[in-house]
């Protein structure tokens, strides 16, 4: 092979492992073991609700008569308050890793009764609780529906609060022991986690990162604690050859709604179903415009987006079955380059 030769040869080579391989930060790749979210609940009542849309079951009464009570009024033994504009509800939030005093946390308002609308309402001071049942947040303030979303309907739909609770305990989160912290991959993957192991031995020196499986990764850090944050934050910013990932398409079976994690595009095929007919091919195809053509027929070119086939087969009118059916059968014949999972 002459010299020139090789150099074509080896240039092809990189062409191809820089299209098959991409950069990822290791920080998009790892969880820091112990770095986590921790989950809080709590119930409370919801007033002032519009149009008398509350509920009037037992616990809510008693929960009712629980709060005055609180607030030194008290009503004679076997009153029922009948008051059509309170909801009893359960409160759920997510205190965030580091999560400090005062800050505030969203918060979804659910109702645990037969109100049928939370619009309008105001959330009373609710404590949250973790699972250790701590309280580590109240919760109060108005509630307020899109206008985009039904207010009513047969039951209450849950309502997001923004900033609707208070941070009133911290939770300790360690990083690591006394001599290592721990990566652990979102994914378990042998090989993603000794590529991982090497870029940060790379870095910072041979011996520092053992991949101990598919999904921990050992880090040798200092005791002092700024310095163990700067080592943590330069091993996030390290970049890691990665192959790229197969696209994933879910399909959920009942709603027809399709979701794809990054543009997936279609080979050529032909697939038909009952009076549908999609044909991707290299050449486009002349047809005549939908209505005078028979049956269903959608012709595009080799390449097409998946977002347009399934846009054009909801212009026709396809049903959920439709779409699961035709996905899977495009999956089959090699068309479909994507990892398609139905729900």
């Amino acid at each position: 092979m002459t010299v020139n030769a090789l150099k074509i040869a080896l240039i092809s080579l990189v062409l191809v492992y820089a299209h098959a391989v991409q950069a990822v930060y290791v920080k998009d790749l790892v969880d820091i073991q112990g770095v986590r979210d921790n989950q809080l609940m709590g119930y409370g009542l919801v007033v002032g609700l519009e149009g008398g849309t509350g509920d009037q079951t037992p616990f809510t009464n008693q929960t009712i008569l629980n709060t005055l009570q609180q607030m030194g009024v008290y009503l004679p033994p076997g009153t029922n308050p009948k008051s059509k504009n309170v909801a009893s509800v359960i409160v759920t939030g997510s205190l965030g890793a580091f999560s400090q005093i005062g800050q505030t946390l969203d918060v979804v308002v659910s109702s645990m009764g037969t109100a049928k609308s939370l619009r309008g309402g105001t959330l009373l001071m609710t404590p949250l609780k973790g699972a250790d049942g701590q309280i580590y947040a109240m919760a109060q303030g108005p509630l307020t529906v899109s206008a985009g979303l039904p207010a009513t309907g047969m039951f209450a739909k849950p309502t997001m609060v923004m900033g609707g609770a208070t941070v009133e305990r911290a939770v300790n989160t360690p990083l690591g022991d006394d001599t290592s912290i721990t990566l652990e991959l979102k994914n378990s993957d042998f090989a993603a986690a000794g590529r991982i192991a090497s870029a940060i031995n790379l870095q910072y020196g041979a011996g520092v990162a053992l991949a101990q499986n598919g999904r921990v990764i050992k880090v040798k850090a200092p005791a002092n604690q700024n310095y163990r944050v700067s080592l943590i934050g330069g091993i996030e910013g390290i970049d890691v050859p990665f192959e790229a990932a197969l696209p994933k398409v879910v399909l959920n079976a009942k709603t027809g709604s399709v979701v794809m994690n990054q543009a997936v595009k279609l080979d050529a095929c032909a697939v038909s179903h009952g009076d549908i007919s999609v044909v991707i091919s290299e050449t486009p195809l002349g047809t005549q415009p939908m209505p005078l053509s028979v049956g269903k027929l959608i012709p595009l070119k080799a390449g097409v987006l998946l977002s347009e086939v399934v846009n054009s087969l909801n212009k026709i009118g396809a049903s959920p079955q439709d779409l699961l059916v035709i996905l899977q059968a495009m999956k089959t014949a090699g068309a479909l380059h994507a990892d398609l999972e139905i729900i």
